[in-house]
């Protein structure tokens, strides 16, 4: 029978946590793998070039079937079995799957191939033909030839550049790398690439659901979004939920003159900005109310988090050109509020095309950000509630003559975004804390863990649909104009990025 102090040992030794396994030195990897890429540069652009040439607008499915034979090839190529998993309408999700002889974890990566629309005449040069530049646009970045030795500060301009075909290429280039170097995975390895995130991924809980066996795994990877604004990397567990939607309100049903009838006529410009005043504050905090009745407010854990980070609120005030922010917190506490965000308002003309009248209707375009644990169909309801407490008459199609002669105030709320709600992963998720393990041996900084980004992720159907836990591994620069004229990625970035997921799929 065991003695008093064997018995003490054994329970002290079951109630301490499991160390997890030594991991072979993650620097050796991407010293190796970066060697390598110092070698190959002019064939990573080439290939990111021809990649970014491809246009990506969601809703053109030809355009978009273009892409998925592309990036199939390239994965094929790389020892992947590759399947398109499709749904009636929309572009195909690409999946992936290439297996590790022993390895008895499975890491699922996920990125998208889609990209926002363009107009190309905002834009410095054409959004299909990738170029290189020495700065931002914006700072007067010169062009540069697209050709060896590169400088890592300069940038790549074209659509999807930063958001989100990057992390395609530098997956591609690290597998080429741990070949070339006879370093094998330790994991299996499965890639989801979405065809359709930038308008909001409306099949995807069709396509989980279908092939929930196929996607199992025990960690997916988002790899979207930028990095910190400091340039350090991070490993972020959240993101915010999307919706939106379209304000219209009524003023007579012709233009009339605004001499004749100025004062008497109801104008609709100035009504929609008073409505939108009553739901969002100049500080940004939103007045409707109940709307943040379901929000569940950060942890301590999320708190310290975000206060180990280095503050970035001056730096980012003088790289935009404001005077000051909408609020006093800093920008990783102010992400963590829901946001009422106005996207465009459309009514007459301005400059040379404003005439002395009095318009027919006025339209705000308004997203709204969420945060846990509210839900896109809460926030529509307290919305028109709202909205009819100003006094309107709430419609969700053109309003007929007679209820424009029956109402004094009408407002159209179309909701064409179905919206979905935000994540937020645990921050001692055990497998995320061997992630950010292998990352935090890369640098001598340390890594960054945040407990969410500003931006928005259909993250919750994965764990909804799969189970699986869900972490973020941003790649782009903080800087790169994503969804806007000029996007761009700095080659660091992408240099850094093969790195890092070279370390990933060698030490998980």
């Amino acid at each position: 029978m065991p003695t008093a102090p064997l018995l003490i040992a054994l329970a002290t030794a079951l109630t301490l946590p499991i160390a997890p396994p030594l991991l072979a030195d993650p620097a050796g990897v991407a010293a190796e793998v970066r060697t390598w890429r110092q070698a190959h540069e002019q064939d990573i652009l080439d290939g990111f070039a021809q990649l970014l040439s491809l246009p990506n607008v969601a809703s053109d499915l030809p355009d978009m079937r273009r892409n998925a034979a592309h990036i199939s090839g390239l994965l094929q190529e790389r020892g992947f079995t590759v399947s398109l998993l499709e749904a009636e309408g929309a572009p195909p999700a690409v999946f992936a799957e290439r297996r590790t002889p022993g390895a008895d974890r499975t890491l699922m990566i996920y990125a998208h191939y889609d990209g926002q629309p363009v107009n190309p005449d905002d834009w410095a040069s054409d959004p299909w033909t990738p170029v290189l530049r020495d700065a931002p646009v914006e700072l007067g970045g010169r062009l540069l030839p697209m050709a060896a030795p590169f400088d890592p500060g300069s940038r790549i301009f074209a659509r999807s550049a930063g958001d989100d075909k990057a992390p395609i290429v530098a997956l591609a280039a690290a597998l080429d790398a741990l070949g070339a170097a006879g370093i094998e995975l330790s994991v299996n390895l499965k890639l989801f690439l979405d065809g359709e995130e930038e308008s909001g991924s409306p099949h995807l809980q069709q396509v989980l659901s279908a092939h929930r066996d196929k996607l199992a795994a025990d960690l997916w990877l988002f790899c979207d979004g930028p990095v910190h604004q400091s340039r350090r990397w991070q490993l972020v567990y959240g993101v915010r939920g999307a919706t939106g939607f379209d304000l219209t309100v009524y003023g007579p049903n012709r233009p009339l003159h605004s001499g004749h009838y100025g004062n008497w006529a109801p104008n609709p410009i100035a009504r929609l900005l008073e409505l939108i005043g009553s739901m969002r504050a100049p500080d940004g905090r939103i007045l409707v109310d109940g709307y943040a009745a379901e929000v569940e407010p950060p942890s301590l854990a999320e708190l310290a988090a975000i206060e180990a980070a280095p503050p970035m609120d001056a730096a980012l005030q003088a790289e935009f050109g404001i005077g000051q922010p909408e609020t006093d917190e800093r920008v990783e506490l102010a992400i963590l509020r829901p946001a009422m965000n106005l996207r465009g308002i459309r009514s007459g003309g301005v400059g040379a095309e404003a005439t002395n009248s009095i318009q027919t209707a006025a339209t705000a375009s308004i997203g709204l950000r969420l945060v846990p644990d509210q839900t896109p169909a809460y926030l529509r309801e307290v919305i028109e509630r709202h909205v009819a407490g100003q006094g309107y008459f709430v419609v969700h199609d053109e309003p007929t003559a007679d209820q424009r002669a029956a109402h004094d105030r009408i407002a159209r709320l179309d909701w064409r975004e179905a919206g979905y709600p935000a994540y937020r992963a645990p921050m001692d998720l055990p497998i995320a804390q061997e992630v950010a393990a292998i990352l935090d041996g890369l640098r001598d900084e340390p890594l960054i863990q945040l407990p969410s980004m500003g931006g928005s992720l259909p993250i919750y159907l994965v764990e909804q649909e799969t189970g699986a836990p869900v972490v973020i591994l941003p790649v782009a620069n903080h800087d790169n104009n994503q969804h806007g004229r000029n996007e761009n990625l700095r080659l660091q970035n992408l240099w850094d990025a093969i790195e890092i997921y070279a370390a990933v799929l060698t030490h998980l």
